[in-house]
């Protein structure tokens, strides 16, 4: 693993790092209309590189097979992303998890506290964008550059800084001290480099498979913005700038995919 994929790997939780450390500068609670734009930009992201980088990706890398012809190509596409779809479900049932804003847990019954609780409701949202950089890194040695894999975790770590903000501020409305929300907001993001490292550890076993697990994490990543970001930034006032955040987060993911790809 050289220098360039380390840095890579890690872009991501610094990016959660350095937007949990707004808790340290900001108050109590983010401005809805700021916290509506940032989700929007985030879901933005997630999408255009859930496209971009992930699904066009796998479905170019596959091998057509004579019975199938360039059909077959999609075929590992649809599987994968099928997969990380219901991979996310059953990680989103089984898991304890309160989602910011909401008062009612989700998942099993628990007896964890509600700041643990809203922990792994992150956690399990950051879960697949590791997962989306740790296996465009293992496309290195199947056609991917190493300025695409560079642009998906620099993407991902852009939009990583508001989500850390807006982690770690309600850890801080809950009643946490500013340095454990600061702690737990950075915990949180701690889960996308073992998850990249587990994919590219993954992927270095099975290469056939690269193409299924390209489309595996664009599923996992789909399902977060389809189940938990959309709604949020769906409901009450200032609509609208969600719905300008998204734009702008899915034109910049775009942009830097295609410039750096």
């Amino acid at each position: 693993m050289n220098v360039s994929t380390i840095i890579g790997l890690l872009l991501p939780l610094a990016g959660t790092m350095l937007g949990s450390a707004f808790v340290f500068f900001m108050k109590k609670e983010i401005p809805d209309r700021l916290q509506k734009t940032l989700l929007g930009f985030a879901s933005g992201v997630m999408v255009a590189a859930s496209v971009w980088s992930l699904l066009i990706p796998a479905i170019e890398m596959a091998t057509p097979t004579p019975q199938g012809g360039d059909g077959w190509r999609v075929v590992p596409a649809a599987v994968g992303f099928l997969a990380g779809i219901v991979f996310l479900l059953l990680i989103d049932e089984l898991t304890p998890h309160l989602h910011v804003g909401s008062q009612k847990a989700e998942g099993p019954r628990s007896r964890l506290s509600r700041t643990m609780m809203l922990a792994l409701a992150v956690t399990i949202h950051n879960l697949p964008e590791g997962m989306a950089v740790g296996v465009v890194f293992a496309g290195e040695t199947h056609g991917l550059t190493l300025s695409a894999a560079l642009a998906v975790s620099i993407g991902i770590a852009i939009q990583n800084i508001p989500e850390g903000a807006i982690i770690s501020m309600p850890m801080y409305a809950e009643g946490n001290s500013r340095k454990k929300s600061f702690l737990i907001g950075t915990l949180s993001g701690v889960v996308e480099p073992v998850g990249s490292v587990a994919i590219l550890l993954l992927a270095g076993v099975l290469g056939v498979a690269l193409p299924y697990l390209l489309a595996f994490a664009a599923g996992a990543m789909m399902y977060v913005v389809v189940e938990e970001l959309i709604p949020e930034t769906a409901q009450g006032r200032h609509t609208n700038l969600s719905t300008i955040g998204f734009a702008v987060g899915f034109v910049l993911m775009m942009v830097m995919d295609v410039v750096l790809g």
